[in-house]
C-alpha cells in the first residue's frame, strides 16, 4: 500500500510540475489527457485496483480519487488563469480604431494584360472563341504540323529553346491551331492568346512574349474576310483614322502571305526613327491557311479553306503607348507601370 501511495504522490508532483509550464489552453488540455485521459497515467493506476486485495482497495481507492480530485480541480485553475491571461494580452495589444488606417497603395492591370484584354475583346465581338494549348509543346505541333518540316530553313528563324529532340518551349500560339482543327469540325472561329518563348533579347524582342494567333475555317472562306477582319481590329485598338496595308510575305503555313502595316503612331506616317523613315509600321502576320496544313489535320482543301493571323502583343502596347524599349515591360518599375 506505501508502494502505491508513493507511485501517486511522485505523479501528483510530476503533473504539477508540468502544469506550472503549460502555456495556454492546448498545452493544459495535453497534460490532462497525459495523466487523466482514458490512457492516462492516474487512470491506469484507478483501473489496476482490482489487482489489490479486498482489505488494500478502499483505502488505495481513497487515495487515487483524492488526487484524481485534485488533479482536475488544478486544470480548472490553470485553464482559468490561461484565460484571463490572454484576455489581459488582448486587452493591451487591442488596436485604437480611432487611429487613421495605413492606406494599402492599389495595383494597377498591366499595360500588357490591358492590351491583351482589348485585342480579346475585339476578336470576341466578331464571332471568334478563346482557346488555349501548352507552353511546353510538342516538334510536331509546334513545326511539323504547320508545314515547318526538320529540314526546313524557316527553323532557323525561330531561335528555339529545346527541351529535348522532340519537345521545346512553344514558339508561336499557332500549335493551338493544329490542335483545335483535329478535334473539331469545320466551321471553327478561335483566338488563341498566351506566352511563347524564343532565344532573343533586345530592346525590341524578349526571351518570352505574348502572341495571339486567330483563324477562321469554313467554306468559302477568302482573303477579303481577312482583310476585313484584320482592318476591324486595327481601327478598333489604334483608331478609325489608322491607315494601314497588306505587304506580300512568306510563311510556310499560309499561302498566300501578307504582312500587315499600319501608319506610324508616332509621325502619323511622315517618317521618323521608330518607323526608319518609311511612315509605316508591320504588326503582324497572316494569310490563308495552306493546304498542307489541312491535310495534316483531316480537312480536305477541296472543301474548306480559311485564314491565319499572328501577333505579338508587347509590339502592339509599345505602338500604343508609344514605348521603344520592351524591357520596361518586364522590370517591375512602379513608376513606369503606374503610368497606365
Amino acid at each position: 500500500m506505501n508502494t502505491l501511495k508513493d507511485r501517486v504522490e511522485k505523479l501528483h508532483i510530476q503533473f504539477r510540475q508540468l502544469l506550472s509550464e503549460a502555456r495556454g489552453d492546448a498545452s493544459i488540455a495535453q497534460i490532462k489527457a497525459q495523466f487523466l485521459g482514458r490512457k492516462g497515467e492516474l487512470t491506469s493506476l484507478l483501473r489496476d485496483l482490482k489487482n489489490l486485495s479486498p482489505a488494500e482497495r478502499p483505502e488505495a481507492g481513497e487515495v487515487l480519487n483524492r488526487v484524481k480530485n485534485e488533479m482536475e480541480s488544478e486544470i480548472e485553475e490553470a485553464l482559468l488563469a490561461a484565460r484571463q491571461e490572454k484576455q489581459k494580452k488582448s486587452f493591451e495589444e487591442k488596436i485604437d480604431i480611432t487611429l487613421p488606417g495605413r492606406r494599402i497603395p492599389l495595383g494597377k492591370v498591366h499595360p500588357i494584360t490591358q492590351v491583351l484584354e482589348r485585342a480579346t475583346a475585339i476578336f470576341f465581338n466578331l464571332g471568334f472563341e478563346v482557346a488555349e494549348g501548352p507552353e511546353v509543346e510538342f516538334d510536331y505541333y509546334n513545326f511539323e504540323a504547320l508545314n515547318i518540316p526538320r529540314d526546313h530553313p524557316a527553323r532557323d528563324m525561330q531561335d528555339t529553346f529545346y527541351l529535348s529532340d522532340d519537345i521545346l518551349l512553344r514558339t508561336h500560339t499557332s500549335p493551338v491551331q493544329v490542335r483545335v482543327m483535329e478535334s473539331k469540325k469545320p466551321p471553327v472561329k478561335i483566338i488563341a492568346p498566351g506566352k511563347v518563348y524564343r532565344c532573343d533579347s533586345d530592346v525590341s524582342h524578349s526571351p518570352m512574349f505574348h502572341q495571339i494567333e486567330g483563324f477562321f475555317v469554313d467554306s468559302g472562306v477568302s482573303f477579303a474576310d481577312l482583310k476585313g477582319t484584320l482592318t476591324v481590329f486595327v481601327h478598333q485598338m489604334f483608331g478609325e483614322e489608322t491607315a494601314l496595308r497588306f505587304r506580300p510575305s512568306f510563311f510556310p503555313f499560309t499561302e498566300p502571305s501578307a504582312e500587315v502595316d499600319i501608319q506610324c503612331v508616332i509621325c502619323q506616317g511622315s517618317g521618323c526613327r521608330v518607323c526608319s523613315g518609311t511612315g509605316w509600321i508591320e504588326i503582324l502576320g497572316s494569310g490563308l491557311i495552306h493546304p498542307e496544313v489541312f491535310r495534316m489535320v483531316g480537312y480536305d482543301p477541296e472543301e474548306v479553306s480559311g485564314f491565319a493571323f499572328g501577333m505579338g502583343i508587347e509590339r502592339i502596347a509599345m505602338l500604343r503607348y508609344g514605348i521603344d524599349d520592351i524591357r520596361l515591360f518586364f522590370e517591375n518599375d512602379l513608376r513606369f507601370l503606374r503610368q497606365f
